[in-house]
């Protein structure tokens, strides 16, 4: 059996997708920067690599059958965007670009639901968002999302060349072994210390990261070439988040709703400090524009072409919680 090779392993999402393939008895090779940070993944093949080196991409890959390219440089705020960019973009172009001289069979590339332009709430009903709805550049917010919705167009563009791409959008995963922890895990570990004193009106489509992980492999197994996947389950507040997180905790959630106005001058301030200091703010600008909109959307399409069936949100909840416990991230 020819190898799958995952980018990004060392990280949240990656992770997933890793250890999935492995309990599938699929051999699985992982690109990093530093193969000794793969952590609990005993069977994976490390291979050190960077997705701005072509050479290490191309040793990376040779003899694998299918990609998983998962890893992005995920940030709300970074004193020089064009690292960003080289990262997410020229090097997602340069995966892909090794991958198809591999010959690989399957690729799917793993972006993001900030790529979908889920529409204006009408009425006092949120949008809510699907795969029809192609976002453009003007309607992303910071960097991060401008650049992963540059890369989604490298592997569409690599699609219509005959190159079998397959694109995921994930929504907000949560869950175990989220090592940074990601933004989202920051909001579960900042409520269990007690540190998340009110809230803003604000919503997420909140994931398991377990169930994430199958879509990737659904998405390889069954994904039509070009096509976009959204991976979620449940549409919630922010409020409603803190409301299952306190079952799990027996803490009381928040009960202050911050009004956007306070939000914005607060991440104006702390991002404007961020850049002079060096040191990451404590509400990115980028972060509070997205909280604007509620970021809900629908999976029907994944349900009904790939058997996409995620379980409660509250279950991935639940074992962050634990997780972050045990491994001292909430003192």
């Amino acid at each position: 059996m020819k190898p799958a090779l995952v980018t990004g392993a060392t990280g949240f999402v990656g992770w997933h997708v890793a250890r999935a393939l492995l309990d599938r008895g699929q051999s699985v090779r992982a690109l990093a920067r530093d193969p000794s940070k793969l952590r609990e993944l005993d069977g994976v093949t490390g291979i050190a690599g960077d997705l701005r080196d072509p050479a290490s991409l191309a040793r990376a890959v040779a003899g694998c059958s299918t990609v998983y390219h998962v890893a992005a440089d995920y940030r709300l705020w970074t004193r020089d965007p064009a690292e960003m960019y080289k990262s997410n973009v020229v090097g997602t172009r340069t995966m892909l670009a090794a991958s198809r001289l591999a010959g690989v069979e399957r690729f799917v590339y793993t972006s993001t639901v900030g790529c979908i332009a889920v529409p204006e709430a009408k009425e006092g009903q949120a949008g809510i968002g699907d795969e029809t709805m192609v976002a453009t550049i003007d309607q992303m917010q910071g960097h991060y999302k401008r650049s992963k919705l540059q890369a989604e167009h490298v592997a569409l563009e690599f699609a219509k060349q005959n190159f079998p791409v397959v694109i995921v959008n994930p929504t907000a995963p949560i869950g175990d072994h989220d090592f940074k922890p990601t933004p989202t895990g920051k909001i579960v570990v900042d409520f269990v210390r007690g540190a998340m004193p009110a809230y803003l009106d604000t919503g997420l489509n909140v994931v398991d990261v377990r169930d994430v992980a199958q879509g990737h492999l659904l998405a390889c197994e069954r994904g039509r070439v070009g096509e976009r996947y959204i991976l979620g389950a449940e549409n919630m507040t922010l409020r409603q988040i803190f409301e299952a997180l306190s079952l799990v905790t027996e803490r009381k959630p928040p009960s202050v709703r911050i009004p956007y106005a306070v939000a914005y001058v607060a991440g104006v301030v702390s991002t404007a400090w961020a850049n002079v200091s060096g040191q990451e703010p404590r509400a990115p600008l980028d972060g509070v524009r997205m909280a604007r909109k509620k970021m809900w959307v629908r999976h029907d399409k994944a349900a009904r072409e790939l058997g996409y069936a995620p379980g409660p949100a509250a279950v991935g909840l639940k074992r962050a919680v634990e997780w972050f416990r045990e491994n001292g991230y909430c003192v």
